[in-house]
């Protein structure tokens, strides 16, 4: 795909930047070592063009994104100026022998000595519209307008005065001239005009550096998420310079230069571009923390290595030395250091260093803990340690609204929540500090809080699961002591009444047939009608306990007797049906009539479906009908609780849906359980 006009211009720099690499490259290799170019230009030139080319590519990722971006266009600049004074150094140290000087040398030497002084104006800058390419509104964006003026003031002053940096060259060959393009002005100018230059020079950085930290107080979070690369960028280079004079690289010390001027731009980069590509709080906290250790561990060894040197230096000679040191240092103080970094990383992070030592623990606490709140505690204070911080709570929902906590350490006022799922459900929430270089968590410490919420989640599941079968076993008591006291009222003040009121009647008759048998028949018609009330008092309990239906058609044919009943016209559709246990068949009637109950009353329905059959291990019972369908506003009623309670009780599931087409769909699954006792016919 061809890039828009006003993109392909963008991609001309970084293949410029390419070609002055190659070039200077080129030019390091066939300039002498030594000579009065390398004492005009010493040093090799391709590090600075290889930044050049790295802030070319750097601005034109920025300015593809967006070309309006101000930053990027001097990002750009910036990197033009690296390539410039590579190729002019590496020129200058090419193009000056003994026998020849080069066209373009002085204008070459001219550039490395003196133009230079518009670099601190160029980081002041970048600095100052950083990130969002403008400069902070009001007086302080004024004051930094100004102050930008009286830098570039400044920095033409060190081209109209003589140069003072140029190495000394020795001998100078004819034809160079290390004033190029000085106007000649009095030899007592240029003190106070350089104290007058550096001054305008230095105004312009000490004001973007506090344009930076009062940027940062006016930003909202996602800016200061951008800024904060800023800050990791200054971080890493304090780090960087604290072990370069510590280890005193030496032929290191270019590459170390190379990444100290890299690094601020590749990060202001990351800020401008892809601010979200790492969570950069987090990476500035390991940064200190990783930084400020491994500069520890630099401070221990050298001063080992110092201690064994003067306490062995004076009776040993140099092989000697270091070979006890060596020996010393395998022996004793490798161990040493390795349990002090060991020590020090757990006491900043935590036990997350060694994530199976913390899941194998609370695995065994979650072994030896009752279930509940002590199980959730244990759970608490695992996650406390492993990533060492203050405060962990673990909240489990139960039912009725109620919430099982269990916490560990003082709540902060900042924290965030995270949830606790099982199977898909949540099932609670871990709640943690949401502040501080603990609470900061890398991919390897997301792995080991997963599978810490995956114990929590088996936890907080076993504590609802207790929670769900102790209210089972209440509502299973309560049913049942209701059931018998319904049966038993039913018993004594109905059915045992009447049995009297028979035993009565007919008594009546027996003495009634020898003196008057008309009047002991009437009185044995009325007993046989107050027999038939009882025997449908007795068949109504019995329905009650189980459909009579079901013993004598079979549940299909159940079904069928109840279709015939209804005021709707009910297909139904039966699958050939093994024998099912006894709990299955009435459960799949009553769901079935229940729901042909809601379709009578509610449904406004011309026609219903019910469909049976077996899927799996489960008894499927499907209700259809065409009718109005359930508002998703409206609450779910007795009817629907009393479906899914009863598809529940057996472990099994309801689901009431609305289809696209219209009407209503219940569907429970009902488990068919091996060890349960079959009944009815298929």
């Amino acid at each position: 795909m061809i890039p828009p006009p006003s993109r392909r211009g963008v991609l001309a720099a970084p293949l410029v930047g390419l070609l002055v690499l190659a070039g200077v490259v080129t030019l390091d290799v066939v300039a002498p070592g030594t000579g009065p170019g390398a004492r005009l230009a010493p040093g090799l030139a391709w590090g600075y063009g290889l930044l050049g080319l790295l802030m070319s590519v750097l601005a034109a990722m920025v300015l593809w994104r967006d070309a309006r971006q101000l930053w990027g266009w001097m990002l750009g600049w910036f990197g033009v100026f690296w390539s410039v004074d590579a190729l002019a150094q590496g020129w200058a140290r090419w193009g000056v022998s003994d026998e020849r000087v080069l066209p373009g040398v002085n204008l070459a030497l001219w550039f490395l000595n003196r133009f230079g002084s518009f670099l601190p104006v160029t980081v002041a800058v970048l600095l100052m519209i950083f990130p969002t390419g403008r400069l902070l509104s009001g007086w302080w964006g004024r004051l930094c307008a100004v102050v930008l003026v009286l830098g570039l003031l400044g920095a033409t002053v060190f081209l109209l005065i003589e140069a003072t940096g140029v190495p000394d060259p020795g001998p100078v060959p004819a034809g160079v001239d290390l004033q190029f393009w000085t106007p000649g002005l009095p030899q007592s100018w240029s003190g106070p005009l350089r104290t007058v230059g550096l001054t305008a020079l230095a105004a312009p950085v000490l004001v973007a550096n506090a344009s930076v930290v009062v940027r940062y107080r006016r930003a909202d979070e996602e800016e200061r998420d951008r800024l904060r690369w800023l800050v990791w960028a200054v971080v890493a280079m304090v780090l960087l310079m604290v072990l370069d004079s510590l280890l005193r690289l030496g032929q290191g010390e270019s590459i170390f230069a190379f990444f100290v001027v890299a690094l601020p731009t590749v990060a202001m980069t990351v800020g401008v571009v892809r601010p979200d590509l790492v969570p950069i709080r987090d990476l500035l906290a390991r940064t200190l923390l990783y930084g400020g250790l491994a500069v520890g561990l630099v401070l221990v060894d050298l001063a080992v290595l110092a201690l064994l040197t003067e306490l062995l230096g004076e009776r040993l000679d140099q092989r000697q030395v270091v070979v006890v040191a060596l020996v010393l240092a395998v022996t004793l103080y490798a161990p040493l250091r390795s349990r002090l970094s060991v020590t020090v990383r757990r006491w900043a992070l935590g036990e997350r260093a060694a994530p199976y030592d913390v899941v194998a623990g609370l695995a065994s606490a979650l072994e030896t803990a009752d279930e509940g709140s002590e199980q959730l505690a244990a759970v608490a204070r695992a996650v406390a340690g492993a990533f060492g911080v203050r405060f962990v709570a673990v909240e489990v929902d139960r039912g009725g609204g109620e919430r099982l906590v269990a916490s560990y350490g003082e709540r902060p006022g900042q924290v965030r929540t995270l949830p606790i799922s099982y199977r898909g459900t949540e099932v609670g929430r871990l709640v943690l500090p949401s502040r501080g270089v603990r609470s900061r968590l890398s991919g390897r410490d997301e792995q080991l809080l997963g599978d810490l919420v995956r114990q929590a989640a088996t936890a907080a599941r076993t504590s609802r699961l207790a929670d769900e079968l102790q209210e089972s076993r209440e509502r299973l008591v309560v049913a049942r002591e209701e059931e018998r006291r319904r049966i038993r009222r039913d018993l004594h003040d109905g059915l045992g009444p009447a049995m009297s009121g028979v035993v009565f009647q007919v008594e009546s008759a027996r003495l009634l047939v020898d003196r008057d048998p008309e009047r002991a028949k009437e009185s044995l018609a009325a007993t046989a009608a107050h027999v038939q009330e009882v025997v449908a008092d007795v068949r109504r309990l019995v329905h009650d306990l189980r459909p009579p239906a079901l013993d004598d058609r079979g549940l299909v044919g159940a079904l069928g007797q109840l279709a015939e009943s209804l005021p709707v016209e009910v297909e139904l559709e039966a699958d050939d049906l093994p024998a099912l246990p006894a709990a299955v068949e009435v459960a799949a009637y009553r769901i079935a009539a229940e729901a042909l109950t809601n379709v009578v009353r509610h449904a406004r329905a011309e026609h219903a479906c019910v469909h049976l059959g077996v899927r799996g291990a489960d008894l499927l019972v499907e209700v259809r009908d065409d009718g109005v369908g359930v508002p998703p506003d409206v609450e779910a009623g007795v009817g629907l609780l009393s479906l899914r309670e009863r598809a529940a009780e057996l472990g099994g599931r309801t689901e009431v849906t609305c289809p696209e087409g219209g009407g209503t769909r219940v569907r429970a699954r009902l488990p068919l359980r091996q060890s349960a006792t079959p009944g009815g016919t298929p």
